[in-house]
């Protein structure tokens, strides 16, 4: 069970901290939630205690791990399906893993075809995604502010 100022990962969504843990009556039933507060987006997030195992709520890396995920953005693209239906779907397959590795491999993969071939609306709106998504974990990860992270992404991503 996660406590209350411990800083985790809502895959799909990004990385947070629980600010607090509350007790909420629904459909006659009363639940625990977590309430994850997500600086990113500045969104707040109720997610039901019971359920985190199966929604992959997952501690943050360590500040030790932060390097490996930056090496996986500077390693060579991986081939990716001509299909775009097909390379989508594999894409958010990897995001919605909440694996941190798995994001960045979709990030410098569609990073890397956006500048060969251009990224249809949906790809773009899907690497956006991915970037902030890796963006709040790397913040929350390090001691890095959010333009210090975008400008260490981006120089990598160049």
């Amino acid at each position: 069970m996660f406590r209350v100022g411990d800083r985790v990962v809502y895959p799909m969504h990004g990385a947070g901290t629980i600010e607090g843990i509350e007790q909420r009556e629904i459909l006659g039933k009363t639940h625990k939630y977590y309430v994850l507060q997500l600086p990113i987006s500045d969104m707040k997030v109720m997610i039901p205690v019971d359920n985190t195992e199966e929604i992959g709520l997952r501690d943050v890396i360590k500040p030790s791990q932060v390097d490996e995920v930056l090496a996986v953005l500077r390693q060579a693209s991986t081939p990716m399906s001509s299909n775009w239906n097909r390379r989508y779907r594999n894409n958010l397959e990897k995001i919605k893993s909440g694996d941190i590795f798995q994001v960045a491999s979709v990030v410098r993969n569609l990073s890397a075809r956006n500048k060969e071939k251009g990224l249809s609306t949906g790809e773009r709106k899907m690497l956006e995604s991915a970037k902030e998504i890796l963006l709040s974990e790397l913040i929350l990860a390090s001691d890095w502010d959010r333009d210090e992270a975008i400008s260490i992404i981006e120089e990598i991503l160049a």
